[in-house]
């Protein structure tokens, strides 16, 4: 471990949602560890979640600036966690208001940053680390596949990219295509009803300023993306793209608020998993944003009854609201109707444990690129259900490229049919023999990578010499 006596300090900014977060986190544990100073930005209701990071590196600082008011985001709202994935757009732009605060604390700093490494949710601090005069390193929690697409769409569309086109990509590797609704969620919504409204401007220049930043970082690793990480090198012009992942397969700190509560539900469903046969178990799960209406979940529920496979469904509580709005959980008298067979978690669940475990056999998911990462490093294989935002992409990854999943169901909106959703869970539980033997060979693959000379291990490394010489040209002037 490092003194806290660093020269070299980099100024890491995360974006406040919880795929966003924690990623960035497992990155800046790891560029502590190898002797960088770190000073963390962060606003104050969004302070506890450091909790882990800052009892596991007494180094790290913390700027704590108060959140910026915006018209959209209710008072005392400082997370993604409670707006939405819409709360994106607004959420965006009330970060941006912090510029002039980071410029104030930087030019009265003893040892002001070398560097920015912020989230590429936040894309405006470019010109905020040109202002200082220091390079940019965005950190992508997304893949480099997604990264691919995205460029194309915010730096310049596609010919006929638009509501109702088809998207093609002949110039990516496997020149993949996608429909309209397979397009990323915000870029969707900037085409439908952002042109022109200066707060979706603020992100497509976000967005654009990425792919001009000094480097960029992705968690994920070069057996799973090697060639589009080569085409985004290639895109921008550059080396300095880095792969790093999956970082939670590092050792750091781990998620806050693993406190009795959850040590017990953690404790009940490894128990219940130790009784079950190796790869017998599927795992349900959607995420932390992501909610199912009332006709998906019922036949969800329905499916996976008829299915006769054992299962653990991370079942979401619903507030009155959302219920009001048409949000649906598990139906009434469907947990005791497959008592012993299934077994449903309100709230949290051990993802990371659950999906380690030898009778996880499946992972019945919306395709979360950390969702995904985890999965991938278990050897589990993914039922897609894409719904939203960069998902439709990462499952045509391992779906169409990797050949390591299956997809059950897509769309947002889509209520499957209960009989084709459990044929299908069925199938994909009791055969796939070759998806599940790529879908292990992934997994080899990722924990190579971290290892001590593996290609995110190395990537690190180089990352942390790379940055030491912008420290010798600040110490020469």
């Amino acid at each position: 471990m490092s003194s806290c006596r660093q020269e070299l300090h980099v100024l890491v900014f995360p974006y406040p949602a919880q795929g966003h977060i924690l990623p960035l986190l497992h990155l800046t544990h790891q560029l502590s560890i190898r002797g960088l100073s770190i000073t963390i930005l962060i606003t104050p209701k969004n302070l506890p979640i450091l909790n882990p990071i800052l009892e596991a590196n007494p180094c790290i600082q913390t700027l704590v600036l108060p959140f910026p008011s915006h018209p959209s985001i209710p008072p005392g709202v400082e997370n993604l966690k409670d707006l939405g994935n819409h709360g994106n757009i607004p959420m965006i732009n009330a970060l941006s208001k912090l510029q002039g605060d980071i410029i104030q604390w930087f030019k009265s700093h003893t040892n002001p940053p070398a560097a920015i490494l912020s989230d590429f949710f936040l894309g405006w601090t470019h010109h905020l680390a040109d202002h200082l005069g220091i390079p940019r390193i965005a950190f992508y929690c997304s893949g480099a596949f997604y990264t691919a697409i995205s460029d194309r769409l915010w730096g310049g569309d596609p010919q006929g990219v638009k509501p109702g086109s088809q998207m093609e990509f002949q110039d990516l590797p496997g020149a993949p295509s996608f429909t309209w609704e397979q397009a990323p969620s915000l870029f969707r919504r900037y085409r439908e009803v952002g042109l022109g409204d200066p707060s979706f401007e603020v992100v497509k220049a976000g967005m654009a300023a990425n792919g001009l930043s000094w480097a960029s970082v992705f968690n994920t690793f070069q057996a799973l993306e090697g060639e589009f990480l080569e085409h985004l090198s290639e895109k921008m012009g550059h080396p300095n793209v880095f792969s790093v992942g999956p970082l939670h397969l590092f050792d750091g700190p781990k998620e806050s608020g693993s406190g009795e509560e959850r040590f017990h539900l953690s404790s009940e469903v490894l128990s219940w998993l130790d009784q079950s046969d190796d790869e017998s178990v599927l795992y349900v799960c959607f995420g932390s944003q992501k909610l199912l209406k009332k006709a998906q979940a019922e036949a969800l529920a329905l499916g996976l009854e008829k299915s006769g496979v054992r299962f653990i469904w991370a079942v979401r509580p619903l507030t009155a609201q959302q219920v009001a709005d048409g949000y649906g959980s598990a139906p009434y008298g469907f947990e005791d109707r497959v008592a012993g067979r299934g077994l449903l978690t309100k709230g949290w669940a051990p993802q990371v444990s659950i999906l380690s475990h030898r009778a996880v056999g499946g992972f019945l998911s919306h395709c979360g690129w950390n969702s995904m990462l985890e999965a991938v490093a278990a050897g589990v294989m993914i039922l897609g259900w894409p719904m939203e935002a960069d998902q439709y992409i990462n499952a045509k990854l391992l779906v169409h490229y990797k050949g390591a999943a299956a997809q059950v169901c897509d769309g947002g909106d889509t209520v499957p049919d209960p009989n084709e959703l459990a044929q299908k869970i069925s199938e994909s539980m009791h055969g796939n023999m070759g998806k599940r033997i790529r879908a292990k060979e992934l997994r080899d693959k990722a924990l190579e990578a971290v290892k001590v000379g593996g290609s995110s291990c190395n990537d690190l490394d180089k990352l942390v010499q790379e940055l030491a010489q912008f420290n010798t040209m600040k110490s020469s002037c």
